[in-house]
């Protein structure tokens, strides 16, 4: 049977370190999510989830804080891409470039682990109980720091993102806020990857955004709606997921998308009646 909720209580205890994490994150990349989307870096967010995914895989297989391991490798590739990618064209194949690299790297890393292998398959989809109340500290600490940071550099962070050229020639520090950026959405990525996989990781930091921009264009309300469509993904795949056999990662993919479609609904309505009023 794939669905059990006989004893639900009791499975929400042992993972509630998971649930806690899941909402944290769903706000995390729910925020960082619409400067991806203003900046056109979706793809770079699957790119860097590679290399996480190899630096969680070698701490795994040394036997190291897997949580640390992953951030290592997201600051690695977030590094080379804020240095080297400054143009889209560069950008993406250095991309292009990183992601076979890092999951190759960390299959091999994989493939010498020893031990269990629920926690392998844990790294690339995610798992209910990948988080425990230790880790839980680092991932909320980590949010937080990414967070302040995101709020400290918001005005100018918005203004290159929705027009780089204008904020260069305004004297806004484009080159220097674009590293910064990348480095906070690698972070970012190393933690989601503890709940949610390498492999599906841009369903709380893609998706969320993308939903929110389907049915407003307010500078507030987007951020706004993209949190909370984080948050209700997350949180509620990891709440169905407890009484499941099945990882995480279905629930909080399916949850992410049936948002999007509802909101590209919504967004497709409200189209025409914009029209109908302008001609007026």
């Amino acid at each position: 049977m794939i669905f059990d909720f006989s004893d639900y209580g009791e499975l929400l205890v042992l993972v509630q370190a998971s649930v806690y994490a899941g909402a944290v994150l769903g706000i995390a990349g729910g925020l960082i999510g619409v400067f991806v989307m203003q900046r056109d870096m979706a793809f770079a967010v699957h790119g860097i989830s590679e290399l996480s995914f190899a630096g969680a895989a070698a701490a795994l297989l040394l036997g190291a804080n897997v949580v640390l391991g992953s951030v290592v490798g997201s600051l690695v590739a977030a590094g080379i891409i804020g240095l080297l990618g400054a143009r889209a064209r560069d950008r993406n194949s250095i991309i292009g470039v990183l992601m076979p690299f890092g999951l190759g790297l960390g299959i091999l890393f994989l493939a010498l682990y020893p031990g269990r292998s629920g926690n392998k398959f844990g790294l690339l989809t995610g798992q209910i109980v990948s988080v425990d109340f230790p880790q839980l500290g680092l991932l909320i600490g980590i949010s937080i720091a990414v967070l302040a940071v995101l709020l400290v550099i918001w005005r100018p962070l918005t203004f290159d993102s929705l027009d780089p050229d204008v904020a260069a020639a305004r004297g806004v520090p484009s080159r220097a806020l674009s590293f910064t950026f990348m480095l906070l959405l690698g972070l970012t990525i190393a933690v989601s990857v503890q709940v949610i996989g390498a492999l599906l990781v841009l369903a709380l930091l893609v998706t969320p955004a993308a939903a929110a921009l389907r049915v407003s264009s307010s500078p507030i309300l987007v951020p706004v709606l993209s949190m909370v469509f984080g948050f209700v993904s997350a949180v509620g795949g990891i709440l169905i997921a407890i009484g499941s056999s099945l990882p995480i990662s279905p629930f909080i993919t399916t949850i992410s998308f049936a948002i999007y479609l509802i909101c590209r609904v919504i967004g497709a309505r409200r189209v025409p009646k914009r029209k109908v009023e302008a001609w007026r």
